[in-house]
């Protein structure tokens, strides 16, 4: 397997990274530990969760695979802070009051002394990035931290980050997690470049567009049982357009004369983007984690490039998957 450099820091991470959002929902822990073990044994390095994954069951459950395991250190462990964690009024977003509590916790759900990278969930723009970057060096120097990422930022917010750090002496973002698929590909406008300019890793969410690009959806306005959108509605079933789900019916006939899955063709297609680190795969079930390893080893063929191209441009979009980032305006039809 190559294995590919996080941004600047000389980190080799595997070109897949293992999400789990659907850690303890709904996948059951035992299986969710599963998949933990396979992933590793696969080759893949960088365990992606979040405190607010099943309001910290998925850093629990990592913690204790790895507990079970012994392989904390050929792991590296991502998680992020910024959502609510509690009812309180500073029991959220950036402050260094809220990041400071927010890194114990997962510390302590993960059963670790450190987190090899520690993001910032969403931006917060009515906190100074000063505070924020303060409270993230501070973590740093403490050993309690290794690197400090964003994710779903707007291009500006991470230049704004990377310049505050420089002019003040503060740790580096070394990555940003957008999201990215065929049918968003927005982020290439602006964020790519900047990440390839600056030296960032681009580590994105969401590479199937939440199954439509593996042909989930046949509808718009009617979900199968066990989709996303069905089980949490919300911003998931916002992002289900008759617009998309054309899309995804024409790639899966690409993928078919390409010789492999739909569901392996879209992770495949963000893995080989220029600027890409390694898309998060967040598979449900042992199984499905097993349909994408073998995208470990393919590269994109340039004549399905193109033809991916030619059904969503570079640049644009089908499907909004900017919908959990309030400072995006475009609408998507």
């Amino acid at each position: 397997m190559e294995y590919r450099v996080l941004g600047r820091t000389g980190v080799k991470v595997a070109p897949l990274c293992l999400g789990t959002d659907n850690l303890a929902n709904p996948t059951p822990e035992a299986e969710s530990i599963a998949m933990i073990n396979r992933a590793l044994d696969a080759g893949i390095n960088l365990i992606d969760t979040s405190n607010s994954y099943a309001k910290g069951e998925s850093e629990r459950i990592i913690g204790r695979a790895m507990a079970e395991n012994g392989r904390r250190q050929q792991v590296l462990i991502a998680t992020k802070a910024h959502y609510p964690t509690g009812p309180g009024p500073n029991e959220r977003g950036n402050s260094r009051l809220h990041l400071l509590q927010a890194c114990e916790d997962s510390l302590r759900r993960l059963q670790t002394d450190y987190i090899d990278l520690y993001q910032l969930h969403r931006p917060s723009f009515d906190i100074p990035v000063d505070e924020t970057l303060s409270a993230l060096t501070d973590l740093v120097r403490q050993g309690k931290v290794r690197y400090i990422g964003s994710s779903t930022a707007p291009a500006w917010k991470v230049m704004e980050g990377l310049m505050v750090s420089e002019l003040k002496g503060y740790v580096r973002f070394v990555s940003e997690q957008p999201p990215y698929n065929l049918l968003d590909r927005r982020i290439e406008n602006e964020l790519v470049p900047l990440c390839q300019v600056y030296g960032l890793g681009i580590l994105p969410w969401s590479p199937l567009a939440m199954g439509i690009l593996a042909g989930r959806y046949a509808d718009a306005a009617h979900f199968p049982p066990e989709s996303r959108a069905s089980l949490r509605g919300g911003i998931y079933a916002e992002r289900i357009t008759a617009r998309g789900i054309e899309v995804g019916q024409k790639f899966g006939q690409l993928a078919q004369a390409a010789g492999i899955s739909p569901a392996q063709l879209a992770v495949l297609w963000v893995k080989d983007q220029p600027g890409i680190t390694a898309p998060l795969i967040g598979p449900r079930t042992l199984e499905q984690l097993e349909h994408f390893l073998p995208v470990l080893e393919m590269h994109l063929d340039e004549t399905v490039r193109a033809a991916c191209d030619e059904l969503v441009p570079p640049g644009s979009a089908a499907a909004n998957f900017h919908n959990s980032a309030p400072w995006m305006k475009m609408q998507i039809g």
